[in-house]
């Protein structure tokens, strides 16, 4: 048996293409879904591009669905079970999952909005944990219209701190303030007292403008790099009072934060921003859309389904 998947393939425009690959074998510790929706970052464009991941093997890393195979050892979820994960491989149309990188989702949650929290919901999360939140403290968010920083914003929000989100443009910085926001500004004109806490997605120069606005002790997480521009620090920039910028990366296990993330949803307090969604047949249309900026949150890929399975669960939200 084989199932559909977006594959890596350089010699297409998008350098992704819809393919057919062997159908998953769930490993020890691991539960088998079958995908309803996936979302799309600008790490799987990048990853598609670069190398990083392989020619011909399956793009994504967010995904929610449905379990249609149990853990043979009895970890995890049942058969049935609606989930969300952020896992490799993940564009497919069944994909084999560890359970610590799943968790449930809860009945009132769509598989859509769900499928949006696993990378940009658990950097925010975990970015903001590592740069020390607290009530009061002020915390810049860069690039903040885009799918981390709209949860950064939100997430900071309710941890009594004072948001900053920096945009792009006027029309990007549209609904940040219903989301948390104290101060919604373009690029970072007019911030003029220093920061705690920078959430940096779009690094080059703006980088190290926010850089020189962190206060002493602060904290610069780098969680992303959408300008696709370098960074020159200026001679003794980085000399003075002691303050940190911070390489981020997810590591390790997500399904416990991916279930706090997911009963945020389900109270009502975090709200996910869907700026684009569609048939995953349309992947080139939408790696376009989130290139150029022309997507606010996150964009989620509809996942159809070949009906060339072996009998098993329908999908449904």
């Amino acid at each position: 048996m084989s199932v559909r998947a977006l594959v890596v393939d350089a010699s297409t425009p998008a350098a992704v293409r819809l393919a057919e690959v062997s159908d998953p074998v769930a490993g020890p510790g691991q539960v088998l879904v079958d995908i309803s929706h996936a979302s799309l970052n600008y790490g799987d464009l990048n990853d598609a591009r670069s190398g990083r991941t392989p020619a011909g093997a399956v793009l994504g890393s967010d995904a929610a669905g449905v379990v249609v195979q149990a853990a043979a050892d009895g970890t995890g979820p049942a058969v049935g079970a609606r989930v969300v994960a952020l896992t490799s491989g993940a564009f497919a149309e069944r994909v084999a999952i560890d359970v610590g990188a799943l968790a449930d989702v809860p009945e009132t949650v769509d598989l859509a909005g769900a499928a949006a929290l696993p990378v940009a919901g658990v950097a925010a999360l975990r970015s903001l944990r590592a740069a020390g939140l607290a009530p009061g403290t002020r915390v810049l968010v860069t690039g903040a219209s885009g799918g981390v920083g709209r949860f950064a914003v939100q997430l900071a929000a309710r941890a009594g701190a004072h948001v900053i989100a920096s945009v792009g443009s006027a029309a990007r910085g549209e609904g940040l303030v219903e989301a948390g926001a104290d101060e919604v500004l373009i690029g970072l004109d007019g911030l003029g007292r220093p920061v705690d806490v920078v959430i940096d997605s779009v690094g080059g120069p703006q980088l190290v403008t926010a850089w020189n606005l962190l206060s002493p002790g602060g904290s610069v997480q780098s969680v992303g790099w959408t300008s696709g521009e370098p960074a020159a620090f200026p001679p003794y920039a980085t000399v003075g009072p002691a303050k940190s910028l911070t390489s981020f990366v997810i590591e390790g296990d997500a399904g416990a934060d991916l279930a706090v993330l997911a009963e945020l949803v389900a109270q009502g307090a975090l709200t996910v921003e869907i700026g684009w969604q569609g048939s995953w047949e349309r992947f080139a249309e939408a790696a376009e859309a989130l290139r150029g900026r022309r997507i606010s949150g996150k964009a989620v890929l509809e996942v159809s389904r070949s009906g060339r399975h072996a009998p098993g669960l329908s999908l449904q939200d």
